[in-house]
């Protein structure tokens, strides 16, 4: 049978939905890759970047948060633009075990290369989804996630690092 055919009672084949699937991941592997190629650096830094620009002296976990990411991978991230003097780091004032983070001229630099969106396109694709259809994909890709047994902490990964 070919891959693109749908079964006699308009049951869609699993093949379909692959090719679905690739078409997601291949929209956003080409957004992420026109980003680098603007900017020279990976879709993740650059988010990271536009974050910590529109919330200037926020802290490490306040980043990992807002990314919706593991601490662990936004502080990677922070150390990547520290060493590339794209951001600067100090300490709070207030509390001087917290740590503030600031976009520098050369980080500014950057984003004004990148037209966004920062996060990627997939956030954006999702949020202009209705509730139904969000709860139902949901649903639906935690049953798969629990067919391939695969590991949740991945989640904590940004896609721009897949």
């Amino acid at each position: 049978m070919p891959l693109d055919t749908l079964d006699n009672d308009n049951r869609t084949s699993p093949a379909r939905v692959l090719r679905r699937f690739r078409v997601v991941f291949n929209a956003v592997r080409a957004h992420f890759q026109a980003i680098e190629k603007q900017a020279g650096l990976g879709g993740a830094q650059v988010w990271a970047l536009n974050v910590i620009r529109d919330h200037p002296g926020i802290g490490v976990g306040a980043l990992a948060k807002g990314m919706d990411i593991h601490q662990s991978t936004a502080s990677n991230l922070v150390k990547l633009l520290l060493r590339k003097a794209l951001i600067s780091m100090g300490k709070a004032s207030a509390d001087r075990r917290q740590v503030e983070l600031q976009i520098l001229p050369a980080g500014l630099a950057i984003l004004s290369l990148v037209p966004g969106p920062f996060e990627g396109v997939l956030p954006g694709a999702l949020q202009q989804l209705p509730a139904a259809s969000l709860l139902r994909l949901d649903q639906d890709l935690g049953e798969l996630i629990a067919l391939l047994k695969a590991d949740e902490n991945a989640a904590g990964v940004p896609l721009a690092d897949l």
